[in-house]
């Protein structure tokens, strides 16, 4: 089993690179994230790896955290998704914001990535709401947002994302302005001034 590589990139490609260790290159797949926080050729990296291993095949994926690769690995518990799914979910969204996702139950966020239709994204979202290991990663702000938009009765944070997303942002994008709203103006502001509040951080975003 090959945990970690260190050594040279040797070369890349749309989804993959080449790392030179000592000599020996190791063709890796990548998701379009990792590749992206990743040097240029020659550079010198370190890199998380997974070595799938099927009947007439045997290839590593790589990760560049940790972090990464326990959510490749939980996401392939989901039914229907296997390495080339989970590989295009990290590809649109870092560990964290696909936990923020899952936290806020946000499918149509997962839906993006290639070969997720509604169906999958639904599962994805619902079966990893418990399993995500604390929803590692997961602004605090958010989850109270979550739990507050699941609540029956509406509240100054419920109201406040439901009129962004209304604006035409995306309930990611409206849960992190409002997070970051209350955070630094407190969680007791009425709705509309919550709204002011987090349409200001999204002017400065």
């Amino acid at each position: 089993m090959i945990g970690k590589l260190k050594g040279r990139i040797d070369s890349t490609g749309v989804d993959w690179l080449m790392v030179d260790v000592s000599g020996v290159c190791y063709f890796v797949s990548c998701s379009a994230k990792t590749l992206g926080s990743l040097s240029g050729i020659g550079e010198f990296v370190e890199i998380h790896t997974e070595m799938l291993v099927s009947q007439d095949n045997i290839r590593l994926v790589g990760f560049a955290s940790m972090h990464e690769k326990e959510w490749f690995k939980l996401l392939q518990s989901v039914q229907g998704v296997g390495a080339r799914v989970a590989l295009a979910i990290l590809s649109i969204m870092t560990p964290t914001e696909l936990a923020s996702a899952i936290a806020l139950q946000d499918k149509a966020m997962i839906g993006r990535a290639n070969g997720v239709g509604k169906k999958l994204a639904e599962r994805i979202a619902l079966e990893l709401k418990d399993k995500a290991p604390a929803l590692t990663g997961v602004d605090l702000g958010l989850s109270q947002i979550a739990a507050e938009m699941a609540s029956p009765a509406p509240s100054a944070i419920s109201d406040a994302v439901s009129a962004l997303v209304n604006l035409g942002y995306g309930q990611f994008q409206a849960a992190q302005a409002v997070s970051a709203a209350l955070k630094k103006s407190g969680a007791d502001l009425p709705a509309e001034k919550l709204i002011r509040a987090a349409l200001k951080e999204l002017a400065l975003a």
